[in-house]
């Protein structure tokens, strides 16, 4: 994946990598090489290699002959020989390095290599950069007339020549395409000259590129080259279910990553029974469960406890084998003793259950406000006002005096619109009101203290009333 910070360092230095100003791998693109014989000096007398790598668009790379031109280093873009014109790319590889690449690869060193033209020019670049710019509105044009032809096919990226006179046209398609209509209408459409090429599923997902189930980016845009065959059977050695929707990457196919793995499990399972063999015990029969291949264990449960899985050893395994094959059973599989007891360490105690994820989700619990009892008031402490002696007792509580509140400061209030109105209006002058004459000269006349006034009067039982007789 590219890094972010290799322009942002300090001196104009690479702050990602940091190579002192030289990137081993040629730089943050698709499939870099990391050029590990770089600090290597040739043998005195022995001239460098003529040949070198060189990467065009997404995944594509060609080998080429360098000639009369020298000082090439990887980063370098360079015009070389195309059919027709010339194309541009950029020095992915020098050296020795790619002496091996060619022997990994079964190229043989003396075969015919296209040439060098130069290293590219400001012209060279303005055209190829103008060229790369209507790589889009072509592909998109080029599925519009594939659809009006009803052609089975997709194309999924068009690259264009350096020089702009050519263009490369990528597709897949399940059968077999006849696409020589299509080449008429592209090559009017265009004026160009035009080249279809198929690829398949993986290497469609390698040049658009994405990211896979495990986060990262995918191994075919990043640094895998060869597409190796991937069989089923390469997850059914590493115990894996087979499902088609987890097996399956971007590209539809298996995983390319279910090779990386497939040989260690390989050596590992040379020593377990061949299949799932079933263990014939007094107890009662057992069946196979699983394995554990790095811990060399097998799983094996009874058939009348199925839930309950035993974990016997490889060599255990091939004992019973033998013990039932010469008519024998042994007692169970394992003893009480053989049976290993799981030992749960200490490792944190949560005592207080402070790390409960749930602990929030739970309301809280409204508290009940509690009722004021008759006589908590401010004035409960007061003298109780007397009660005569006859006053009937009754079950409800006496009335709490509430304290006085002091006097609020008046707030003057803004002036209402209508104010104004109010003010237009004319007063009326009323006469002042006057109390009658009999009650101005009117002394006030006071009542006598009477303590019996406070009492009900008591007039005794009431007489029985008289029975009522039924009208004749």
């Amino acid at each position: 994946m590219g890094c972010t910070s290799c322009s942002s360092g300090r001196g104009g230095l690479p702050a990602g990598c940091k190579n002192n100003g030289a990137c081993g791998a040629g730089g943050c693109d698709k499939l870099p090489v990391f050029d590990w014989l770089a600090n290597m000096e040739l043998p005195d007398g022995k001239a460098p290699y003529d040949i070198v790598e060189v990467r065009f668009k997404n995944s594509r790379k060609e080998y080429f002959r360098i000639g009369e031109v020298s000082g090439l280093v990887v980063g370098d873009a360079i015009a070389v020989e195309a059919s027709p014109g010339h194309d541009i790319g950029m020095v992915s590889m020098t050296g020795e390095l790619v002496r091996l690449q060619l022997k990994k690869l079964g190229i043989p060193a003396d075969g015919l290599f296209k040439a060098v033209y130069r290293k590219a020019r400001p012209v060279d670049m303005e055209k190829w950069e103008a060229s790369v710019e209507k790589e889009q509105t072509t592909m998109m044009r080029a599925r519009a007339i594939a659809v009006e032809l009803k052609l089975n096919m997709k194309i999924s990226d068009v690259e264009y020549q350096g020089d702009g006179t050519k263009a490369i046209f990528y597709y897949t398609a399940e059968d077999r395409v006849d696409f020589r209509e299509l080449i008429r209408h592209l090559a009017e459409e265009f004026k160009i000259r035009i080249e279809m090429r198929q690829i398949g599923s993986r290497q469609e997902s390698s040049r658009l590129g994405g990211i896979g189930s495990c986060g990262r980016e995918l191994c075919c845009s990043t640094w895998l080259r060869d597409f190796r065959s991937v069989n089923t059977s390469a997850a059914r050695y590493q115990q894996l279910s087979l499902n088609p929707q987890k097996l399956a990457g971007q590209c539809g196919k298996l995983k390319c990553c279910l090779n990386y793995e497939l040989d260690s499990y390989l050596d590992a399972i040379k020593d377990f029974p061949e299949g799932t063999p079933r263990l014939e015990t007094k107890k009662a029969a057992a069946f196979h469960q699983k394995t554990d291949i790095f811990k060399r264990v097998m799983f094996y449960a009874y058939v009348d406890d199925p839930g309950n899985f035993i974990a016997v050893p490889i060599s255990r395994v091939k004992h019973i084998m033998e013990l039932n094959k010469n008519g024998e059973k042994p007692d169970v599989l394992l003893s009480e003793k053989e049976i290993p007891k799981v030992v749960k360490e200490l490792d944190y105690d949560n005592v207080v259950g402070q790390d409960s994820l749930t602990r929030f989700d739970s309301e809280k619990r409204k508290k009940k406000k509690k009722k004021k009892k008759p006589g908590s008031g401010i004035n409960s402490g007061s003298e109780a006002t007397p009660v005569s002696a006859a006053a009937p007792q009754t079950s409800t509580p006496a009335k709490v005096q509430r304290p006085i509140q002091p006097n609020r400061p008046q707030v003057q209030r803004p002036p209402q619109a209508n104010q104004a109105n109010q003010q237009n209006r004319p007063q009326v002058q009323r006469p002042p009101q006057t109390n009658p004459p009999n009650q101005q000269n009117r002394p006030p006349q006071q009542r006598p203290n009477n303590p019996n006034n406070n009492k009900r009067p008591n007039h005794g039982p009431r007489p029985p009333k008289p029975p009522q007789t039924p009208e004749a």
